[in-house]
């Protein structure tokens, strides 16, 4: 007995999943899509995109997850940049950027579900005349009959926080490094019992609740496909949504991010207590730094059930954390995983004694290659002392437990002085009344930087600059406290959590020779 998969009103068995996969790799075949092509995937959260996906693998194709939160010129980018030769689109979709299709490039339409359109409020969305249907294609077709190619990892673009996108493309796995990722995600997920045979696949019950475009919800969703888990897909999340969710499918595994715990930690008491929650075994969250108060209330709302992994697109996962290590060594984001190599070096490639801070890079030990997708240069950069760095600082405890100060281009230099925004963001949010909050430098003529921060404060709730100010400078040195703070109703903020700082910066630096 293996698991299945469901998304609104429909529920696959994993026999009627392969069979739905199999079918749509002879309709990608008769795109003439093969061996090494790309496939963009311009979807939410839906079933297609997984039999899509899947498809691809069977032919050894690419998928290329677009997101679909772009702006004409940055779809055009990375539909142009991927080289990708077939599209698939919601039809709601496609209007928008019509125009920035390349010439040439195939268009298969993926009608919008039923539960799309609730989720985003959409109504009756028309299908364009003159262009092929997926289901339709997918429906008519005869499975495919060839042997499936070994799948190819998803091109994830990153976030593009700091400039261009750029497309991570890796190489096939030899079986040993595709045993060497499965033991990574299955560390990283709570899958262990299952793939050490402890217990059956189908004792997994799952939810797909961010955005397959991003990486930590692409790698945790197909990987829980091909374990054999029980997945729900759903189109977005939905705070209260998600606790009945976890009552109605009893959700034993998620995959999160600390935006959610957010969210979900500002819901009223009362809705709070009306869900059972106890069929919860394992949360793991990544991708954005998770600060403390919001991880202690998780774990006391939740119980020992939170666990954390640290790792990158290019780097892979390299830490763990449990509830239990986290309490007792808090902000820590985990020691490293077996097979994994990590360091934190100076400028010179050394290693730093505990507790100083240097530049975090690390590996598996048999990671599969990567490259940037026609940038070759960017990935040469990544590359120092046969590690890969994320771009992060940080530093190890006497324990060995792995600390992160901030992001090394987010790092403030003031009259010399380096200055890390995240130890400053994590003190702003301490402070009553601060739902959200980012710290960043700006052009000082006498200091070169100066810190500046931009808080959002919660529904309501008035902030006054000099007060923030006072209540800074009881726990950082004068020099890190914000010469000037800003208010705003939100923050530019990715799905995965991520602020995009370099928007909040852009303005400042105008004209000017920083990075931004």
């Amino acid at each position: 007995m293996m698991g299945w998969i469901k998304s609104g009103d429909v529920t696959l068995s994993p026999a009627q999943f392969d069979e739905r996969a199999r079918k749509a790799a002879t309709v990608l075949q008769q795109a003439g899509i093969g061996s090494g092509d790309g496939v963009a995937f311009y979807l939410r959260n839906d079933l297609a995109y997984f039999e899509a996906s899947f498809a691809a693998g069977i032919v050894g194709a690419y998928p290329v997850p677009v997101n679909w939160h772009y702006t004409p010129d940055e779809a055009g980018y990375l539909l142009r940049d991927s080289g990708v030769k077939l599209m698939l689109i919601h039809a709601d979709l496609l209007p928008p950027i019509a125009e920035a299709i390349p010439e040439g490039l195939q268009v298969i339409v993926v009608e919008t579900p039923p539960e799309v359109r609730n989720a985003y409020h959409l109504g009756e969305i028309d299908l364009p005349a003159g262009l092929p249907v997926w289901g339709r294609m997918v429906d008519a077709a005869a499975p495919f009959e060839g042997e499936p190619l070994p799948p190819l990892a998803s091109i994830i673009y990153t976030s593009g926080t700091t400039g261009r996108p750029k497309g991570v493309r890796r190489a096939p796995a030899s079986p040993e490094q595709a045993e060497a990722v499965t033991l990574m995600l299955g560390r990283s997920y709570g899958y262990m019992d299952v793939i050490e045979g402890r217990a059956p696949p189908e004792s997994i019950v799952t939810a797909v609740i961010g955005p397959v475009y991003h990486s930590a919800p692409n790698a945790h969703s197909a990987f829980s496909i091909r374990l054999g888990a029980n997945v729900v897909v759903t189109p977005r999340f939905d705070a209260e949504e998600l606790l009945a969710l976890i009552e109605r499918e009893r959700i034993t595994h998620l995959n999160m991010v600390p935006i959610m715990f957010n969210r979900l930690l500002r819901l009223p008491d009362e809705v709070k207590r009306q869900y059972d929650l106890s069929s919860l075994r394992f949360i793991t969250h990544a991708a954005a730094p998770c600060p403390p108060p919001v991880k202690r209330a998780m774990i006391e709302w939740w119980g020992p059930v939170i666990n954390e992994y640290y790792g990158s697109t290019e780097m892979g996962n390299v830490t763990s954390l449990t509830s239990e290590e986290w309490l007792s060594h808090p902000g820590s984001v985990g020691r490293v995983m077996p097979g994994v190599d990590v360091r934190v070096v100076d400028e010179d490639g050394n290693d730093v004694p505990p507790g100083t801070v240097g530049e975090v890079i690390g590996k598996s030990r048999i990671a599969t290659e990567f490259t940037y997708q026609n940038a070759p240069e960017k990935r040469a950069a990544m590359e120092k002392y046969g590690l890969i760095t994320p771009g992060d600082v940080g530093y190890f405890d006497a324990d060995g437990f792995l600390y992160l100060c901030d992001r090394k281009n987010d790092m403030i230099i003031s009259g010399g002085a380096n200055i890390y925004p995240a130890e400053i963001e994590a003190e702003l949010h301490k402070l009553p009344g601060v739902a959200d909050c980012a710290v960043f430098g700006i052009p000082d003529e006498e200091f070169g930087e100066s810190v500046m921060a931009v808080v959002q404060p919660m529904p309501g709730i008035a902030l006054h600059e000099d007060d923030l100010k006072a209540d800074l400078r009881r726990v950082l040195t004068a020099y890190k406290v914000p010469r000037r703070i800003d208010f705003a109703d939100s923050l530019p903020r990715e799905d995965s959590g991520k602020i995009f700082k370099r928007k909040l910066r852009e303005p400042f630096w105008a004209g000017r020779d920083r990075a931004i």
